[in-house]
């Protein structure tokens, strides 16, 4: 090999190695502010810290992180807003607002990849869960679920609550506040609207309209419908498979009992999108 050419390749191979891998940008809408965040910005913030994550809900096992407490960087963000973190696969996690401004307790941070350090694959042939994630220390002490941990963010808004945005997805008005099926509402808006749409409602690109065509309960048994919830992989088990299982702990029997009976009660609320 020619030496000049020898020596330019070294020169770019250097070069490459040297070079940080693409850093990413966090797009924060928030009404009437609106701020994007380089990583570079992020791994600078005066809150940064190292932040160890025991039995990460995505990883399964102990992960520590360069983090910010999201509550520093949601400016002019209320208790009772609602804000919509939206991942780069689709995933659109509806958060309400105070859990992620609580400075005690369970506390909401955004851990930042760097680009230099990227984190590990979440499995085999994925991808990790960078560039930006919703991590939590002490969840339990806010009932804090798997989907209130969205990964691979790129950006998070400030919205209408899901039931001014998406009326295809109340109940029946005539039932009670207080009604289990309210309730499970409550509990499909925290645990699977992130993924799914219901009649066609939803910002979620991720998985299937949970009542258009059929809604899980008219093919699934009351039982086999709940098996499916706490374990998806023991009914249907395939390589690409992605749907998380809801433990008791995450997802209480009462609680699961409310879910099931709201899809349920949506199945005679069928709308065509």
């Amino acid at each position: 090999m020619d030496g000049d050419l020898l020596k330019t390749l070294i020169l770019f191979g250097a070069l490459l190695l040297s070079t940080p891998l693409f850093a990413a940008q966090l797009n924060l809408e928030l009404g009437a502010t609106t701020r994007t965040w380089q990583t570079e910005e992020l791994l600078k913030h005066p809150q940064v810290q190292t932040l160890h994550i025991a039995d990460d809900v995505s990883y399964k096992r102990d992960m520590s992180y360069q983090a910010v407490p999201l509550a520093a960087l949601l400016t002019g963000i209320k208790p009772d807003d609602h804000l919509q973190a939206v991942a780069l696969d689709g995933f659109a996690a509806e958060l309400a607002a105070a859990p992620l401004l609580n400075t005690q307790g369970a506390r909401a941070w955004l851990a930042i990849e760097d680009p230099a350090k990227p984190w590990p694959a979440l499995s085999e042939g994925k991808p990790g869960a960078g560039p930006f994630y919703l991590v939590w220390t002490d969840p339990q002490a806010g009932n804090i679920s798997p989907e209130q941990w969205p990964f691979q963010v790129s950006s998070i808004k400030r919205l209408a609550p899901v039931a001014a945005r998406f009326p295809a997805l109340l109940p029946d008005p005539a039932l009670k506040a207080g009604d289990p099926v309210n309730q499970g509402f409550a509990l499909f808006q925290k645990n699977c609207l992130a993924c799914h749409r219901l009649n066609g409602a939803g910002d979620a690109q991720f998985g299937p309209d949970l009542n258009i065509p059929f809604s899980p309960t008219e093919y699934f048994g009351a039982e086999f419908l709940k098996r499916y919830i706490r374990d998806p992989q023991s009914l249907r088990q395939w390589p690409q498979a992605k749907m998380p299982g809801f433990t008791a702990q995450v997802l209480p029997d009462a609680d699961l009992d409310m879910l099931v009976g709201y899809l349920k009660h949506m199945a005679g609320r069928k709308i065509k999108p």
